[in-house]
């Protein structure tokens, strides 16, 4: 089975923790070494979050598990890559 190397999801947390409370839960989990948390929106009483992992072997479970332990819950995937490395996404004439 591939290892998960990087992850990009689009969460919806109540204000709190903070982003950087949920950042640093995330990276304390084994097979993670970066976490990035990025704020998209804010409404009353939610916010809505990118929040990129990067790391050697990401177990997607445990990721979901802190996430909605916070009583936030992953609206969707939007990235993986897996495998020995990471391949970034190139432009093509279509992307345009």
């Amino acid at each position: 089975m591939g290892m998960i190397k990087r992850l990009i999801l689009d969460v919806l947390k109540p204000h709190s923790p903070s982003i950087i409370e949920l950042a640093e839960m995330l990276s304390d989990l084994e097979g993670v070494s970066g976490v990035n948390v990025s704020l998209d929106e804010v409404d009353a009483k939610t916010d809505s979050v990118k929040v990129t992992i990067e790391g050697p072997n990401i177990d997607y479970r445990q990721v979901e598990k802190t996430i909605i332990s916070c009583g936030a819950e992953i609206h969707s995937i939007d990235g993986v890559s897996a495998g020995i490395k990471i391949v970034e996404e190139v432009n093509t004439p279509q992307d345009r």
